[in-house]
């Protein structure tokens, strides 16, 4: 069975290798910063930032029970930005010209260097180990969607408005066309070094990129057809936020120019189907499959599971009750699925 849990420190070394299979900006391929963000993690699922949503992050792993190994993560950072430690991007705009003389005219894009500083809610780092990909399982489904089942059990926790970064296309080795004869144009650093450095601090960003629209014209076709695209691993991703209402709304990520997808959280539908029961039963009549999960001794556990639900109570199989560490009487979080 695949168990879903907060990540632990002794998790680290099977992170660093599980982000060294993707590139994403919010868990890059080092020690130093993985091992930050789980002590966030484990220090606010404790709630020990419950005063300071600036510190609040949530990394979830799933635990193959049989094995032990972790086979997959995903992460909610629970505000992006606040005054003085801005979220960057470039905005997109469709500029129309047009000759009288000529009775002529184009249809341009263009890029304009942005910040927001009002702290959205950000979803993230969502990797699934190579061999797991395509599990029956429907495993990359349950790590996206545990994000939304956390966010409907404790919505106060997080910003009224979510975003999501969609990796754009990154070359094999680790570059991106778009930064090369753009952000590199100001920023004197590789893709791969702006993408790290970002982690630390983002006044390099908002100094050194100029003001102003600049027009997409100006770059190659092989830059410009990157604006808003995203990489192919990345489309199933896409996909699964589309279905729950995230759109583009017309800004991208400043280093590889993939799309920023963002919506309201009350408006997602899977936030908004997530309910708790009371547990009553571990017998049959299932009629259900869904995430359930329990909040006890160990902490949050969560499962892919069949289910049934009866008013306010709900019947799980014996081994879904084990794996989440549910007794009759627990409260159990429900998110249907399928």
């Amino acid at each position: 069975m695949f168990v879903v849990r907060p990540a632990i420190i002794d998790d680290l070394g099977n992170l660093l290798k599980l982000a060294r299979t993707v590139h994403f900006v919010n868990l890059p391929p080092d020690k130093d910063i993985i091992a930050n963000k789980i002590v966030r993690s484990r220090k606010s699922f404790a709630g020990e930032f419950d005063d300071d949503p600036r510190e609040r992050l949530y990394m979830f792993c799933m635990e193959d029970s049989e094995t032990g190994n972790i086979v997959g993560s995903s992460m909610i950072v629970c505000c992006v930005s606040w005054p003085g430690h801005p979220h960057t991007y470039l905005r997109v705009r469709r500029r129309e010209l047009f000759s009288d003389d000529l009775q002529t005219g184009q249809v341009h894009l263009t890029l304009e260097f942005d910040v927001d500083e009002t702290g959205p809610s950000e979803l993230g780092g969502l990797i699934i180990a190579p061999g797991y990909r395509g599990h029956p399982g429907k495993l990359g489904k349950v790590m996206s969607m545990i994000r939304f089942h956390f966010m409907g059990l404790e919505p106060e926790r997080f910003s009224e408005r979510v975003i999501a970064e969609m990796m754009g296309r990154i070359s094999p080795d680790n570059r991106n066309l778009l930064w090369d004869y753009l952000g590199r144009r100001f920023i004197n650093l590789s893709y791969k070094e702006a993408d790290l450095f970002c982690q630390h601090s983002k006044e390099f960003m908002t100094s050194l990129f100029p003001p102003g629209e600049i027009y997409a014209s100006l770059l190659p076709p092989e830059a410009r057809n990157l604006i808003a695209k995203v990489g192919e691993e990345t489309r199933p991703a896409r996909a699964m936020l589309e279905n729950q209402g995230f759109r583009y709304e017309g800004t991208i990520d400043p280093f590889d120019g993939g799309p920023y997808l963002e919506t309201m959280r009350d408006d997602i539908p899977l936030v908004k189907a997530t309910g708790s029961y009371t547990l009553n039963g571990v017998d049959g009549g299932f009629d259900r499959i869904g995430i359930v999960s329990c909040t006890g001794e160990v902490g949050f556990r969560a499962v892919r599971s069949e289910y049934r639900v009866d008013g306010e109570h709900i019947g799980l199989p014996r081994a879904s009750a084990e794996a989440i560490g549910a007794e009759d009487g627990a409260s159990v979080g429900v998110t249907p699925l399928d």
